[in-house]
């Protein structure tokens, strides 16, 4: 199947990972194959936040945003609350989130590529950069993401491979409020 129908019941499973250590490599350069600028955004307006969410999202079932606009307006707008987007032809080809408002722990909230950037080198530069960002962060002992099994087929690889460990599985069920076309899910 390669359409899974809005209103289906999908099992999927969330992993927690953390870091708590900056880890040894540095900054990455820019892929030369792909020249642009990671920009972050000055509390940035919710529409543009949810153009990037549901860009990056799509296709992996990001359907978690149940906030009203004025709450999203206010995470945005909290200075322990960081949105970067990597902007190259013109378009943002990627964007992550960076969360410190629980003291020493910086959570990378949201992380990831619009379809048409995925495999071009952008991933580890992206990843990295969003990594040592938040440890450049005053006071930080701790980094922690999660993803799951709707997200890209990689993103555990990826966030292991770049210094994460698995901490915690929760399995879970979500009902699907938008078709999601499996053949959109890069490889």
């Amino acid at each position: 199947m390669t359409i899974q129908k809005a209103g289906t019941e999908v099992a999927y499973t969330i992993t927690y990972l953390e870091m708590t250590d900056r880890p040894a490599y540095g900054f990455p350069p820019l892929p030369a194959s792909h020249p642009g600028s990671l920009l972050r955004a000055e509390a940035p307006p919710v529409w543009y936040y949810l153009a990037l969410y549901d860009a990056v999202g799509r296709h992996y079932a990001w359907e978690d945003h149940t906030e009203t606009s004025e709450a999203l307006e206010a995470w945005l707008s909290d200075p322990k609350v960081e949105l970067f987007s990597f902007i190259a032809h013109g378009w943002p080809q990627g964007f992550f989130v960076l969360d410190s408002r629980a003291g020493d722990t910086c959570d990378l909230s949201y992380f990831g590529l619009a379809p048409e950037a995925v495999g071009k080198g952008l991933g580890t530069f992206l990843l990295r950069t969003a990594v040592l960002t938040a440890w450049e962060r005053e006071g930080v002992t701790k980094l922690t993401v999660n993803t799951n099994t709707l997200d890209h087929p990689r993103a555990l690889q990826n966030y292991q491979k770049n210094g994460f460990t698995p901490v915690r599985r929760e399995e879970r069920t979500r009902v699907l409020k938008r078709d999601r076309d499996l053949t959109r899910i890069p490889d």
